[in-house]
Formats: C-alpha cells, sequence, structure tokens
C-alpha cells in the first residue's frame, strides 16, 4: 500500500522550512487555539512543516493513516474517487484549516486525496504525537470533538441540500461557496477553477456547467474570463437557491 505521508517527506525534505506555532498568523488553528493549553512542548517541536508545489499530491486516497495536515499558505483541493473513478470534490481548503482528518480515529486508510491548488505550506502532525496530546491536553481534545461535531453538520447538511437541487441551482451553490469562502478580487472570484472542477464539485458534466455559465453570462449575472469567473449579482444568485440554505459553508 502507498504511503502518501513518506512519499511528502521524502520528497520535500531539501524544502522543510523553519515555522514556529508561536508566530503562526493562522489563529483559527487547532493548535495555534491550543497553545497555551498543550503541556508538552515536544508536541509542536516534532511537527514536519513542508513545501508543496502546485499540482503535488500529498494525500493519496487508500494509502495508510499517518497523521493530519494543517494548511499554513496555500490552497488545496480534497477529493475521493466515484463510480467509474470519477473524481468528486469533497471541498477546497484555505490557511488554516485540517487535512485528512476523516482518516483520523479508528480508520487505517485515508478516504480522500488532496492536492495543492497553488504553492502551499503544510504542518504535519503524526498520528501518534497527535493521539497523546489529545489524551493529556482536554480543552484541546474538547475542541477537536466540537470541530468534528461541525464537519458532520455541514457533511450531512449538504448532502440533504445537493440531493434536492437541480443542476443549474448546484452550479450556483457552488459560485456562492467559493465567493464566501475565498472571496472577490479584483470583480472575479478569488480561486480560479477549471470548468471540470466546478464540475467535480457540483456533481455534474463540465458540459453542464458550460451551459449554466453561458446561460448566467446571457443573463448578467455572472462575467467570465478564461478561467476567472465574477459574480454581478449575488443576490439574485442566493435568492435562486435560498429554500436549500444557501449559507452551507462545507
Amino acid at each position: 500500500m502507498i504511503n502518501s505521508s513518506n512519499i511528502l517527506l521524502k520528497n520535500s525534505r531539501k524544502s522543510v522550512l523553519d515555522y514556529s506555532c508561536n508566530t503562526c498568523s493562522n489563529h483559527n488553528c487547532l493548535i495555534k487555539k491550543n497553545l497555551g493549553n498543550l503541556t508538552n512542548e515536544t508536541f509542536v517541536e516534532n511537527k514536519k512543516t513542508l513545501k508543496c508545489k502546485k499540482g503535488q499530491q500529498f494525500i493519496i486516497e487508500g494509502a495508510p493513516v499517518n497523521g493530519l495536515f494543517f494548511i499554513l499558505k496555500g490552497t488545496v483541493k480534497v477529493f475521493r474517487t466515484g463510480i467509474n473513478g470519477r473524481e468528486q470534490i469533497v471541498r477546497f481548503a484555505k490557511e488554516g484549516e485540517i487535512i485528512g482528518h476523516r482518516g483520523f480515529g479508528t480508520e487505517e486508510f485515508y478516504s480522500i486525496g488532496a492536492i495543492a491548488l497553488e504553492d502551499a505550506v503544510l504542518c504535519y502532525f503524526s498520528k501518534d504525537d497527535l493521539r497523546e496530546a489529545l489524551l493529556e491536553n482536554p480543552k484541546f481534545g474538547y475542541d477537536m470533538m466540537l470541530f468534528y461535531a461541525d464537519e458532520l453538520n455541514r457533511s450531512e447538511s449538504k448532502v440533504k441540500s445537493i440531493s434536492q437541487m437541480t443542476v443549474r441551482e448546484r452550479v450556483i451553490d457552488t459560485l456562492l461557496y467559493i465567493n464566501r469562502k475565498f472571496g472577490d478580487l479584483r470583480g472575479f472570484l478569488n480561486l480560479p477553477l477549471s470548468r471540470k472542477e466546478y464540475a467535480d464539485y457540483a456533481g455534474t458534466t463540465e458540459e453542464q456547467v458550460i451551459r449554466v455559465f453561458s446561460s448566467l453570462k446571457k443573463e448578467g449575472l455572472i462575467t467570465a474570463k478564461g478561467k476567472k469567473i465574477g459574480i454581478n449579482n449575488i443576490q439574485s444568485l442566493k435568492n435562486e437557491i435560498s429554500e436549500h440554505n444557501y449559507y452551507l459553508d462545507s
């Protein structure tokens, strides 16, 4: 069985960087939030800080779980393989977020894969070090429990909403999700994606995404320039899917 963590550690040996949790600016990171509660200083000292190039896969679906990745810098897409080997994007992640948490705990293998959408810096904590820190620090363990509860709620809500949406509504939901999470940069969504990536997240085909984008452009709701997509009327898009709870951030 392929060990994705070892591959990344081996390939990134020359790219290990000296980033301290104490000086980290990602205040939403669970590790950063709990620095004052961690009784064992070697926990953060043992972490590996790795540089991941754009397009590099650092978690391989089906590989043994050896630890968790926390994004220090960059953007990542998390995906899993569906029917007939088709890729289904589960979510997009940015600074301060955890990658690989669904494999941590009772599962022995990652149920997802992860690829850097741009050059990224990742903090890697081994499974053994995390387990020891969680057992020794109740506040850290409690925060991790709340994180998992929130993730489960988002996942269940998303499944319910997506199953009731039309293709057009799913594409609109994807646009609003990207806008909420990554914001706007000079009139365009601050995460350029291919039409295929939009389709893989929305659970549809590239051709259908192109058709929906074409319709939205004709209606004056979006602007498109290559991979760049701009939303001209956010409220109108929200109104179209309001019954499905467009505030869902999973």
